[in-house]
């Protein structure tokens, strides 16, 4: 099984600054980010568990995105734990690109 905590590390970093940034930091763009970020580890999740045409994750407003990176984040360690040792590598869904994904989203939205 892989072990995820690096992404899972980032993953509820990220989400707890979004859930204590202010009001002002997340209409200036952070919760877009978030959001963004949250819709593409969604649909990498459910790519990875067969899904053809992944679901959009829904926009619930500014105050919940900490969640949704939360969840997305989640579901999708999840869905890299379950494949085999020698699919983890796939460029749509890899570890490491992952939490290389959520550094940067974190990095534009908190600056």
């Amino acid at each position: 099984m892989l072990d995820t905590s690096p992404l899972d590390a980032v993953v509820e970093r990220f989400a707890d600054r979004l859930r204590a940034a202010p009001q002002s930091r997340l209409q200036r763009g952070a919760a877009a980010e978030g959001l963004a970020l949250a819709r593409e580890l969604s649909a990498r999740a459910q790519r990875l568990e067969g899904a053809a045409r992944p679901r959009e994750m829904p926009d619930a407003g500014i105050f919940a995105v900490g969640d949704q990176v939360a969840v997305a984040g989640r579901d999708l360690a999840e869905a890299l734990r379950a494949l085999p040792a020698d699919a983890t590598t796939a460029p749509s869904g890899g570890l490491d690109e992952a939490v290389r994904l959520v550094e940067q989203a974190e990095l534009r939205a908190m600056r």
